[in-house]
């Protein structure tokens, strides 16, 4: 079974400052990744072809229009089948839409871990990567996403593995 998992955000900016946000993705000045998450690292300056990764997910590049999408294809962990990706949508309003996309097919054992320990994780951490991005464009979020009990629970649990997960 595959895995659709879609956050968006609509912002108050235009096209070219929210693709600069992708651009910034692992870098120095990095505002789109929520910086109390294991941060986002590659081996070299976001292109196609750079391995990266965050806490225990690893990918590459295997995309980059700098400035209107990036796509990163897991290598890891093993049984992960699959992508994620932000894009950028300009709107006939005047906004533009910040999508942050997932295609997985977990393989095996690996569905579980996806519905009871992976998915809650990165619908808090791309949550929050939506509210990054909004104050970084606005200065403020307008209704910042919150946690749950249980995504609390995880985070407090890994927090004792973090460094065996993000070294």
């Amino acid at each position: 079974m595959a895995v659709l998992n879609v956050h968006r955000r609509l912002l108050p900016a235009p096209p070219e400052a929210v693709g600069a946000l992708i651009d910034s993705l692992g870098g120095e000045n990095d505002r789109l990744w929520p910086p109390d998450w294991p941060p986002v690292r590659f081996d070299g300056p976001l292109a196609v072809g750079v391995n990266g990764g965050h806490g225990p997910i690893r990918y590459v590049v295997s995309h980059y229009e700098p400035g209107r999408w990036v796509r990163f294809r897991f290598t890891g962990p093993r049984g992960f089948d699959g992508f994620h990706e932000f894009s950028v949508e300009r709107l006939d309003d005047g906004r533009t839409a910040l999508t942050n996309t997932l295609v997985l097919r977990p393989r095996g054992f690996c569905w579980l871990g996806w519905v009871l320990f992976f998915r809650p994780l990165h619908d808090a951490a791309f949550g929050h990567s939506m509210d990054c991005a909004e104050k970084a464009l606005t200065g403020r979020v307008a209704r910042p996403v919150t946690w749950s009990w249980y995504v609390r629970l995880l985070r407090t649990a890994t927090a004792r593995l973090a460094p065996r997960l993000t070294g």
